[in-house]
């Protein structure tokens, strides 16, 4: 589901064919689709909205910290997209992009006081509330301020899941949320506050998770939390039931539709009467980039094995180092030929700035383009000036038209944001 197509042997961004791109602005680069940004939003939204007895007024938070680009988050605005924010910085870049405070939920395991009163200030939808520590910080923030913000306690089901365990965080012993025991205790604590309103649970228990099953078990949890919190008297009129769905990073991988996310969901919360929030990140921003390099050269070794050393690193696009995480690799013009194996790697002083070992790809050449697939979430965000390269810029396409977004800084920009001590 993505807008990426070989067109007239080139491989082409919507309309706009990669390697225009890569003359005009240079490469590494990294470039998104808005044709697949609203795709997968319509795909997302069409199945959730199927299930309106369930979901009631269900919001989508496009978590922010997958792909915080302006432009990015600007398009899923127009779109109606709301945010999962985890910084002030993600709250401040949302309200920018033009998504209304009362679509953003602001989560995160360490708010500060100082983030905790931004978010009082401007008003957001809810905080997701992750432990005993921060509601009475949050309580004594609100209390000086005369605020009584929505809250929503967020749930450690012990229920771990995702693509590599640093990126489950539902397990028992991961540090997000709290324990369902103690949460409905924190949960009644709350109500009894005059300065907070506690009106709902949440739960993400992980990225880049292709079995439906550990989302159900973790559903299903807040669904008992929720009668039992009724049955004490206790209002509870939203579910957060984060995101975490996987996409698939190669051609033959498999992951569970939306459409049967959704009806999972819609199962468990059927007879709730609650407003659901769902906070897709890589799922709508995934396979809407691509991240575009150049050969610099290829290295052959005695023993066969050969380097296809890229101007792209780690530093650029740190999941396979971080994660061990797969990318598909393409030729932006590929040639005919008997497939060859590859090490792929970036020009970074580290053996961990490798993409791929053993990776069979069409004959390539120096100076020839490819590109990483699957780039559009997780990648610039995360991107850093390592062995002082500049980081990579941004393009978004929208048809045949297309812009920078984010611009790559000169060598002067990047050594002028540094002083040098007065006495050196």
């Amino acid at each position: 589901m993505d807008h990426f197509q070989l067109r007239a042997g080139t491989l082409h961004a919507e309309d706009v064919p990669l390697d225009t791109l890569a003359a005009e602005v240079g490469t590494p680069a990294y470039v998104y689709s808005t044709a697949t940004l609203s795709r997968h939003y319509g795909v997302l939204r069409e199945a959730v909205d199927a299930h309106p007895a369930a979901f009631g007024d269900a919001l989508i938070a496009f978590a922010v910290k997958a792909n915080s680009n302006l432009s990015v988050l600007a398009t899923l605005a127009r779109l109606g997209s709301g945010a999962d924010t985890v910084s002030e910085g993600e709250i401040r870049r949302a309200l920018k992009a033009g998504i209304p405070a009362a679509r953003i939920i602001f989560s995160g395991v360490g708010k500060t006081d100082a983030e905790l009163a931004y978010a009082l200030d401007v008003g957001v939808r809810q905080i997701n509330v992750e432990s005993p520590a921060e509601l009475d910080r949050l309580i004594a923030v609100a209390a000086e301020k005369g605020a009584c913000p929505d809250i929503a306690i967020r749930v450690n089901p012990k229920i771990g899941a995702g693509g590599h365990a640093k990126i489950t965080t539902g397990g028992e012993g991961d540090k997000f949320g709290i324990p369902a025991d103690e949460a409905l205790a924190l949960y009644a604590r709350a109500a009894a506050s005059p300065h907070v309103t506690p009106v709902g649970l949440a739960c993400h228990i992980g990225s880049q998770i292709i079995d439906l099953t550990p989302l159900e078990a973790a559903f299903r949890l807040l669904r008992e939390m929720t009668l039992t919190l009724r049955g004490q008297g206790l209002s509870v009129t939203r579910l957060d039931l984060g995101g975490g769905l996987g996409v698939p990073y190669s051609g033959g991988a498999e992951t569970a539709s939306v459409a049967d996310y959704a009806a999972m969901a819609a199962g468990v919360l059927e007879g709730l009467e609650v407003e659901a929030a769902f906070e897709p990140g890589r799922l709508l921003a995934a396979n809407a980039g691509v991240l575009l390099a150049r050969v610099i050269q290829i290295t052959e070794r005695a023993d066969g094995r050969r380097f296809l050393v890229l101007d792209a690193a780690m530093n650029d696009l740190v999941r396979p180092a971080m994660y061990d995480a797969f990318h598909e690799v393409k030729p932006v013009t590929p040639r005919d030929g008997d497939l060859i194996a590859y090490d792929i790697v970036g020009p970074v002083c580290e053996t961990g700035d490798t993409f791929a070992r053993g990776r069979d790809l069409p004959p390539l050449q120096a100076g020839d383009l490819v590109v990483f697939t699957g780039a559009g979430a997780y990648g610039a965000v995360m991107s850093s000036e390592y062995n002082s390269r500049p980081l990579v810029p941004e393009v978004l396409v929208d048809e045949a038209r297309w812009a920078v977004v984010r611009g790559r800084p000169t060598y002067d920009e990047m050594l002028t944001r540094e002083t040098v001590a007065g006495w050196l």
